[in-house]
């Protein structure tokens, strides 16, 4: 079944939850929805503590390296780090204790999908270290994937095709809907149908999440195959919509359904 995964989104240093549409190089206009008073590291080791392995921690930007490794320290080999990962630092990343890292615009040059990068970073980590991120953005009946924090568009689509090309080479496809990221209006349904019905490999659906019935939702409309992230809709994040605790204890009871009900 679809599970809760936990996130912790870097930026400036700082856990903040941001309107994903408003990021830019120049800040200007940057919309932010949250910001922790507690390090990485807290939401770490809780994350830690209730079990919630899988979870991801995106940098956003420069000036959360320090962050960013707090949080990796906090729980070794638990997190996912992504923002900014190449095949030159990949490794290094897991040897500062991600269970996985997370690429994305670096796969992209000038928007474009470059695929022996895509092999230099699986010769670098191996595909079960590597989870790729195709964000994207609605582009008329579809989507195509959105790099450089979600500004720049590129040409691949998110299809059957492209999404079977990619998974070929990672142990996990993780997706922000960028345009409805941080708002709070309700999850996109149609991508998360059709993440479902495409990705041959588990899959995390992040962006819009409002009610802790999307958590059934996701797993109706993918058919068991997409996990689920809330941010700012989240008590933990300053939110009022869902109750961490609701998330934690939905995930409990997932692992306790016998074997034949789990994904």
């Amino acid at each position: 079944m679809t599970v809760f995964r936990p996130c912790i989104d870097l930026h400036d240093g700082r856990v903040k939850q941001i309107v994903g549409g408003s990021l830019s190089d120049s800040g200007a206009g940057l919309r932010t929805n949250f910001v922790a008073d507690q390090g990485a590291e807290f939401f770490a080791a809780r994350y830690r503590a209730d079990g919630l392995g899988g979870g991801h921690v995106i940098k956003l930007g420069p000036g959360n390296d320090d962050a960013a490794r707090a949080a990796l320290a906090a729980w070794p080999d638990g997190l996912h780090l992504g923002g900014g990962i190449d095949a030159g630092n990949a490794a290094a990343w897991i040897a500062a204790g991600a269970q996985k890292v997370i690429a994305t615009s670096w796969l992209f040059p000038d928007g474009a999908f470059a695929p022996a990068r895509l092999a230099a970073l699986v010769a670098a980590v191996g595909r079960e270290r590597l989870v790729i991120d195709l964000s994207c953005r609605r582009v008329g009946a579809g989507w195509c994937v959105a790099i450089d924090r979600w500004q720049r568009l590129t040409s691949f689509a998110i299809d059957a095709a492209n999404l079977a090309l990619i998974a070929a080479s990672c142990s996990e496809l993780l997706v922000h809907a960028a345009d409805v990221e941080g708002l709070c209006r309700g999850i996109d349904e149609e991508l998360v149908a059709a993440l479902g019905k495409w990705s041959p490999v588990p899959c995390v659906y992040a962006g819009g999440a409002k009610d802790i019935a999307d958590l059934m939702t996701v797993d109706r409309l993918s058919t068991s195959r997409v996990d689920l992230t809330y941010g700012s809709a989240l008590d933990l994040f300053g939110g009022s919509l869902v109750r961490y605790a609701d998330c934690v204890a939905w995930n409990h009871a997932v692992a306790a359904r016998p074997a034949r009900g789990r994904r």
